[in-house]
């Protein structure tokens, strides 16, 4: 089921669309933080998002552009400007389709499975699109930097320590091996010391702890590591 963000500040019309899509089997939401569109956005990981021009605070291009610093998921623009120079500086900033006001619902449908079979389904060229950011109870893995975030603190990883943790973190309170890890990081487990996980990890901890986050990492002997989600209720 694709989650969907609606980002839409009149309440009749954002209700609407959103109980169309959930009609159609969609898992669609509200933006309700029209300040902190990029933390609502980071906090649901959607696969698509329709965006507003007109917004409170910051219109809709901004939010587009903010959203292109995380992720490149589809972005569809409704808004009443029909100009044309709307609809250029709609897809100069990042967007991806757009819809003008009024519009008819099934055609938002169309326009929704159209964006998303094309990115995701059997017209995309990989048939399927990796997340750019990875979240866990308010901790952020930034795939395109190579970044970890945390309360707004961040940190720069290598590239190893990066591999490390993507591997923990899909994997989160369970254990991942030695092996396992070691073929992450380096596709070939005859050609690399053990030791060198190990200096790795150590490396992957300290990060965490700049973060605030101690203890995050366990070691389980005579397997592997398991990364606990300490941080859940901190």
């Amino acid at each position: 089921m694709y989650k969907i963000m609606v980002v839409e500040d009149d309440d009749k019309i954002a209700g609407i669309v959103k109980e169309y899509l959930d009609k159609y089997g969609y898992d669609a939401f509200r933006a309700t933080r029209f300040r902190e569109i990029k933390s609502e956005f980071l906090e649901h990981t959607p696969d698509l998002v329709l965006l507003d021009i007109n917004l409170p605070h910051y219109d809709g291009y901004y939010w587009c552009r903010q959203i292109r610093t995380v992720s490149n998921v589809p972005i569809v623009f409704l808004s009443a400007r029909t100009g044309e120079m709307d609809q250029v500086m709609a897809i100069e900033n990042g967007g991806d389709d757009y819809l003008t006001k009024p519009f008819h619902l099934d055609l938002v449908i169309a326009k929704v499975k159209g964006v998303l079979r094309r990115t995701y389904g059997e017209y995309s060229s990989a048939g399927s699109v990796s997340r750019d950011v990875i979240e866990v109870d308010g901790f952020y893995l930034d795939r395109t930097r190579n970044e970890a975030m945390w309360k707004g603190s961040k940190v720069e990883l290598s590239h190893n320590e990066f591999l490390l943790l993507d591997c923990l973190l899909s994997a989160v309170d369970q254990v991942v091996t030695r092996e396992q890890l070691l073929e992450a990081l380096w596709d070939d487990t005859h050609f690399v010391d053990d030791n060198t996980l190990s200096v790795n990890v150590t490396r992957v901890r300290k990060k965490l702890e700049e973060l605030g986050l101690s203890k995050v990492i366990e070691t389980v002997r005579g397997q592997g590591y398991r990364m606990l989600v300490t941080w859940r209720n901190v």
